[in-house]
């Protein structure tokens, strides 16, 4: 095989295994999109919560 010869044949086996994969619709994307937004929104503000409840607890305990 030549040294052309084998990029060019990655390449094309490349090619070959993504018209296997099962690519999400434009919907499912953006449903996702919104799904992954909304949960990390929510954790931020359980974290920062949490984070100004301790961080007032141990304040009064070590003043």
């Amino acid at each position: 095989m030549s040294i052309l010869a084998k990029p060019i044949n990655f390449f094309n086996e490349v090619k070959n295994e993504l018209s296997k994969v099962s690519w999400s619709t434009r919907k499912e994307l953006l449903a996702s999109t919104v799904l992954v937004i909304t949960v990390t929104a929510i954790m931020t503000v359980f974290i920062g919560i949490v984070d100004l409840g301790l961080s007032r607890f141990l304040s009064v305990v070590f003043k």
